[in-house]
């Protein structure tokens, strides 16, 4: 296995709180067409028109209340899973962020470096997305043809249902629960609706409830995000032996006026304390690394909104971070692509 290495991607991060470099960050984010998916001159003007002239300076401040001496927590996090990966497998582990640096491409060329001729790639997200996976995928892909043609790639797929991943989240999420909570809330990144639908290789998925809730892997939510956060929140909840009805499902980390997937994290937590939900714990799911969206979004702004809401207790359920339990999960996926590797 000695030409064989392993690329653990996450999404990036600035490489400072300055605000120049959270624009040049927040430049390369926004203009990906798998993110923002306008045309490039709409997506330029909103862009660079409007989101960079206003947005840099806030995001910058609130960097700074999530970033360490060490940099940004999510770099750091993944820094600190490659090690202990590296200390599980007998074959070269690096890092690469789909945004910022270390780039994708500088992840390739260091196990390159190292005499690798196939890679598996791990896109650390749980759920398919098209700002998430899609997006990786197709930049490693450009990538690898451009930069190194005769190197190949295989990706491990979502694993937002696999039995080791759900044992290990509800495992880390039973033990940080407080005692006494109302509602355990499962917070998950947004994406917009249209997103959903171009995603749907069937052209058949609508977005309710009766699709994504409950519902069998079928042709038209094979890669539904919204079904696939609720099919994890579903098998975790059972895993812990959760009623479901002390459960809440929810999304976060809009953008714009378009049309995102319900419900909104925001108003949930606005609107809930006078449900009687007074005391409620709350985890990111869609975030292997804790980073600004949990860390600042969730835990400082939602706590935020739900005491405003009249809430009494509000506890953040920190992600799976370097969990030495996840670092084995990592190890069997990217083992079994190491085992039966093919060319994709």
């Amino acid at each position: 296995m000695a030409n064989k290495g392993i690329l653990l991607v996450n999404l990036g991060s600035p490489k400072s709180t300055e605000v120049k470099d959270v624009k040049e960050y927040l430049d390369e984010f926004l203009m990906d067409e798998k993110v923002i998916d306008y045309r490039w001159i709409f997506r330029a003007l909103l862009v660079r028109g409007i989101i960079l002239n206003t947005r840099p300076a806030k995001s910058a401040e609130a960097y700074k209340t999530v970033w360490t001496d060490e940099g940004s927590p999510l770099v750091v996090i993944t820094e600190k899973i490659q090690k202990k990966l590296q200390k599980l497998v007998d074959v070269p582990v690096e890092i690469g962020m789909r945004y910022a640096q270390p780039s994708i491409e500088a992840g390739i060329q260091k196990l390159v470096d190292q005499g690798v001729t196939e890679i598996v790639l791990f896109p650390l997200y749980p759920q398919y997305a098209m700002s998430t996976t899609e997006t990786v995928i197709e930049k490693a892909e450009e990538v690898r043809k451009k930069k190194f043609p005769t190197v190949k790639i295989n990706y491990i797929q979502p694993f937002y249902d696999r039995e080791i991943y759900i044992n290990c989240l509800a495992e880390s999420i039973k033990e940080k629960l407080p005692e006494n909570f109302d509602a355990l809330q499962f917070s998950y990144h947004g994406v917009p609706e249209r997103h959903i639908y171009k995603t749907d290789p069937s052209n058949t998925c609508k977005i309710d409830d009766a699709n994504c809730i409950n519902s069998k892997i079928e042709a038209h939510n094979a890669r539904c995000y919204r079904h696939q956060c609720y099919k994890t929140t579903e098998t975790v909840i059972a895993k812990m032996g959760l009623p479901k009805e002390k459960t809440i499902v929810s999304f976060q980390s809009r953008l714009g006026k378009d049309k995102w997937i319900e419900p909104y994290t925001d108003e949930t937590l606005e609107t809930i304390p006078k449900k009687g939900i007074k005391n409620l714990a709350i985890v990111c799911p869609a975030f292997v690394s804790d980073c600004l969206e949990t860390l600042e979004e969730i835990s400082v702004e939602g706590k935020e909104q739900f005491l405003h809401g009249g809430g009494e207790n509000f506890h953040y359920i920190p992600c799976l971070n370097d969990e030495d339990r996840w670092i084995e999960v990592v190890k069997t996926l990217c083992e079994e692509k190491l085992n039966e590797f093919y060319f994709v």
